[in-house]
């Protein structure tokens, strides 16, 4: 499954750039559930990507991630989910 979910992101200051964020996921993962909740509820837009698709689970091996959640925040990556990590590299 690939989606966007576009929602305003309303913490970000006056003229920041926004940085693009895709989320790996696989089906039965509750830490992915926990980075997708946080990401709704910050409303931060990100595409969603399932690595139980083809599509998915080659994206995620060519940016080097094994396991999931694997999020990618601009250039950087984020193996695993923690929300200090994710906002150090989000606004960072």
């Amino acid at each position: 499954m690939l989606a966007w979910y576009n929602a305003p992101f309303y913490n970000q200051p006056c003229g920041a750039k926004m940085k693009r964020v895709v989320l790996y996921t696989q089906k039965k993962c509750p830490n992915c559930d926990t980075a997708k909740r946080y990401l709704d509820e910050k409303k931060i837009p990100y595409r969603l990507c399932s690595v139980n698709e083809p599509r998915g689970s080659k994206e995620l091996a060519a940016i080097g991630g094994r396991g999931v959640p694997t999020l990618k925040i601009g250039d950087q990556i984020l193996r695993g989910f923690s929300i200090k990590s994710f906002e150090n590299m989000y606004r960072g």
